[in-house]
């Protein structure tokens, strides 16, 4: 892509590693890329609208997804991703696995999430990230489905399972 990037590292040691690895992919940016990064550090309102949006969408899914099965998460303090275990959900719709789950909450939520075993394939089987940079009608909709299909479960409906 842009090739462009930048580094805060203090351990002198790590920063000189990582320069030696990174400068591969910034030296001899197109100058496209330069006047792109430029102009990059000049949106600070459109900054500013996307970090209130990202803490408004994640007060709806830290609020919201615990009534849709989600109890155990970790709320994020940097990023606009959310993790949560979900052992219950497994247990509740017999996945074998996150992989499975969130392809059954594909199915009938239409809603899209990330497998834990995508980052961790020992134990990401039973964790799940949510992103939530998107927007809040979408994530207030997405609870919506999860919340009705999390409802059918609850109440022994086989249809909202395997």
């Amino acid at each position: 892509g842009w090739r462009l990037g930048w580094i805060v590292c203090q351990d002198v040691p790590l920063r000189q590693r990582l320069e030696s690895l990174l400068q591969n992919l910034f030296i001899s940016a197109p100058t496209l890329s330069q006047l792109a990064g430029v102009a990059a550090f000049e949106c600070e309102e459109e900054l500013e609208r996307h970090v209130q949006r990202y803490k408004k969408n994640r007060e709806v899914l830290v609020s919201r997804l615990p009534g849709c099965g989600f109890s155990r998460l970790s709320t994020p303090q940097g990023a606009f991703y959310l993790y949560c275990e979900v052992s219950n959900l497994l247990k509740l719709t017999g996945c074998r696995d996150s992989m499975q789950l969130a392809t059954l909450i594909l199915k009938h939520c239409a809603v899209a999430i990330t497998p834990g075993l995508d980052f961790d394939p020992v134990r990401g089987g039973k964790y799940i990230r949510f992103s939530f940079s998107g927007s809040t009608t979408d994530m207030h909709a997405a609870c919506d489905r999860l919340q009705a299909w999390h409802t059918g479960l609850s109440t022994g409906s086989r249809k909202a399972a395997l």
